[in-house]
């Protein structure tokens, strides 16, 4: 315990000069606080030595104390008060540890506790949480929150550590003999029973202003006995467990560290001028250590008995991360020791679950993911979870049921697989999870399916299948590294008519996510499954939808029409006009778009012949695609007039229908081919027909959930708003559309920005 010696006599003259500095007279003063002017006058020459707290905090209201002075004037009335104290120093004593000269960051959470320790008196003690995962600095926290805090304190502050970790946590009957001798009681006077223990000590500190550090705590049961119930002592708790029973407590979350700040904390532990040398290696430094306050230190450490060891080997070493963690090893602190202590302490069950789940591929991982890859159910696997979260070893997503590593518990979770699990049973694992995984993949893309010819029903497990397009748009979403995974995973295994089929099904729904990068791997992996079967049509296919994915998702166009043109080859020797067309049409895109428009345009020519006498549904649509992508050309080499004819013609296909089609697919390419007949008025200066036209473009795009399409018609609107002089409604719609195509990655974002600053000033 903290605090002690003689008391001042200066309470008075203390008051006295504020007072006055305060321009107060003393019956003004009196009358504002609440109190008597022969009290007033008895505490200014000394008679009343050590004033109760509410009078002291009623003068310090009525002369408008600051922070500073009002810590002042409560200590030197504190000493003044009488209370029977031991006549030595007890044997049970609890002293505050030794705080960290380098403490770095925390401003937030320390304020919090701060405004815990300056409220106005209430009726309960104040109890604060300080829970999370292992390394996150939350003991070195509440050390240096509590020296902080001390002259708030001035009965003291005790620390017990609870040995939350340990085998034999500690007793909280034990605990509180401790406290009690710390609070002056004799060891014949500490009670037997722990209820009766609980009730002395918090009767002792009910008129006592103590602040309590109970650190490493390991669960509610362990706490209830030692906490104050009435007055104003303060209780900081720190646990790796979220200790989300206890009632009435104020939580502070200790996040981890920004980088500047892991930059600032190691500046602090090997010297400004050493990082100024090497700032590169520092802030790489603070990443590898995932800015993890235990493994920042340890890194600062390693680096400060090493004096001449440069920033950038420790740099990359911890590169290697089958060895990371090997590195991250100061003395006896390391990064591994502090996350084994909290795997010990899990159930066989959690244990497996986050083995297991350091499996999944991607950022998160959802709990069927979990179940899966630790052959469990989903009930089973959703209880460890929240277990392994509250122990503050996962991190729940703030929104959705998704779970996430820290780096480096990931790399802890992958060695214990290593020492606990048979091999056979891990490739077990992740072929039953990529088979899972496939097949609710390819149920939930075949939910866009235009041609509504293949069936849904084969996802998994119908019962959490996603039901609707909007859900199964947003499972694909958050499980895309996932399934992506195991497309290759199936490739790895020879599963190649699996991949074929899953990316067959994610056909229709690329269309829509075109801004998806992946689709490239995707249907590369298809066409390489469709050379492994020896099928040359189906790599004819997906060699067309490779050639699309270059064209739109990557914007490679070399090497959209080297692929095109083998898409093409192997159409001819298969002798399919629907295929190629499309890679005639495809391998036109890549040629306009490379500035060879004369050949783009006789590819277009080809393509559409192709199609012309094609009378199925699919050559039909691959006609009417052929003739948007012809008109387009046309239109940007100048010929504006025939690209609207072209597109007229397009449009009159889409309002007579093709037999066998959906409406919702209709709806999208008449769209489409509204979009390009409104850059066609707009490119004859037909402003408001243009506008029209885009408007209702955009209308089904947004319909339709077609982000990639949408905002291109977004941006050709605002264009045309400004010509017909609308300037507010084109800087609000190209504000829009230059937001979304920024998040696209779109090309066209740069236009969208230099349109917004041609625009004339709003304020002009």
């Amino acid at each position: 315990m903290s605090g002690g010696g003689s008391a001042p006599d200066g309470f008075g003259e203390l008051l006295r000069s504020l007072r006055l500095r305060a321009g107060h007279t003393q019956e003004r003063l009196a009358h504002t606080a609440g109190v008597s002017v022969r009290t007033l006058v008895d505490l200014e020459r000394g008679r009343t030595r050590g004033p109760q707290r509410h009078t002291v905090q009623a003068l310090a209201r009525a002369l408008a104390l600051d922070t500073a002075d009002r810590g002042d004037l409560e200590r030197v009335a504190a000493f003044g008060r009488p209370r029977s104290r031991p006549a030595a120093v007890p044997s049970g004593t609890l002293p505050l540890p030794r705080d960290l000269g380098d403490f770095t960051a925390r401003t937030q959470a320390l304020a919090h506790l701060r405004t815990l320790a300056e409220r106005p008196p209430g009726d309960w003690a104040p109890v604060a949480i300080v829970a999370g995962q292992p390394g996150l600095g939350k003991s070195a926290f509440a050390v240096h929150a509590a020296h902080c805090l001390a002259p708030h304190y001035p009965d003291g502050q005790f620390a017990v550590d609870l040995l939350g970790m340990d085998e034999r946590p500690a007793d909280p009957r034990e605990v509180l003999s401790r406290l009690l001798r710390a609070l002056g009681v004799s060891e014949r006077g500490v009670p037997h029973e722990t209820q009766d223990r609980t009730g002395l000590f918090r009767s002792l500190i009910a008129t006592r202003r103590l602040l309590l550090l109970l650190d490493n705590a390991a669960d509610e049961d362990q706490l209830r006995p030692l906490l104050p119930g009435r007055g104003d002592s303060l209780t900081v708790i720190t646990s790796r467990h979220a200790l989300a029973g206890l009632e009435c407590a104020h939580r502070v979350d200790l996040t981890l560290l920004h980088r500047e700040e892991s930059v600032e904390l190691i500046t602090r532990i090997i010297g400004a001028p050493r990082v100024a040398r090497e700032a590169r290696a520092a802030r790489d430094l603070a990443d590898l250590c995932g800015h993890l306050p235990l493994a920042v230190r340890i890194a600062g450490q390693r680096l400060a008995v090493r004096p001449q060891e440069r920033l950038g080997k420790l740099v990359a070493q911890l590169t290697r991360e089958e060895s990371r963690l090997d590195a991250l090893k100061a003395g006896n602190l390391e990064v591994r020791a502090a996350f084994a202590l909290s795997y010990r302490r899990l159930p066989p069950a959690a244990s497996t679950v986050l083995r297991r789940a350091a499996l999944a591929a991607g950022p998160d991982f959802s709990p069927e993911t979990a179940a899966l890859l630790a052959g469990t159910t989903l009930r089973r696997a959703r209880l460890c979870i929240e277990d392994l979260a509250d122990r503050g070893l996962l991190q729940p997503h703030p929104e959705t049921e998704r779970y996430r590593f820290h780096d480096l518990l990931k790399l802890f979770a992958t060695e214990q697989l290593a020492d606990h699990d048979d091999p056979a049973a891990l490739v077990g694992a992740r072929h039953r999870t990529a088979r899972w995984m496939l097949s609710r993949a390819t149920a939930a893309a075949l939910h866009f399916d235009a041609d509504h010819c293949r069936a849904r029903d084969g996802d998994p497990d119908p019962a959490t299948a996603p039901t609707g397009r909007e859900a199964a748009r947003a499972w694909l979403e958050a499980e895309r590294a996932q399934w992506l995974w195991a497309l290759h995973h199936a490739q790895a295994a020879g599963w190649h008519r699996e991949v074929i089929d899953t990316a067959e099904a994610m056909h229709w729904f690329s269309d829509r996510t075109q801004h998806w990068e992946q689709w490239v791997e995707v249907f590369r992996l298809a066409v390489t499954a469709a050379r492994a079967l020896g099928s040359r049509a189906e790599e004819a296919v997906h060699l067309n939808y490779l050639a699309w994915a270059y064209n739109m998702c990557t914007y490679d166009h070399h090497a959209a029409l080297e692929t095109a043109a083998a898409a093409l080859a192997a159409a001819r020797e298969c002798g399919d006009p629907l295929q190629m067309g499309w890679a005639l049409g495809y391998g036109a895109g890549a040629l306009k778009r490379l500035g060879r428009t004369g050949e783009a345009i006789a590819w277009l020519r080809d393509s559409a012949a192709c199609h012309r006498d094609n009378t199925t549904p699919q050559g039909r649509l691959a006609e009417l695609t052929t003739l948007n992508t012809l008109g387009v050309v046309l239109r940007e080499t100048g010929h504006a007039g025939q690209a609207l004819a072209i597109h007229r013609s397009s449009e009159a296909i889409c309002r007579a229908g093709i037999p066998g089609q959906s409406p919702d697919l209709l709806a999208v390419y008449h769209a489409a081919t509204l979009h390009h007949l409104g850059c066609d008025l707009a490119a004859l200066a037909r402003w408001s027909e243009a506008e029209a036209a885009l408007s209702r473009a955009l209308t089904a795009f947004e319909a339709a959930d077609m982000p990639a399409w949408s905002e291109p018609a977004r941006l050709d609107l605002g264009i045309a708003l400004h010509h017909l002089g609308r300037d507010e409604e084109a800087r609000t719609t190209l504000a829009a559309a230059h937001r979304a195509l920024t998040e696209l990655n779109h090309p066209r974002y740069a236009e969208a920005a230099a349109l917004l600053d041609g625009l004339p000033d709003a304020t002009a």
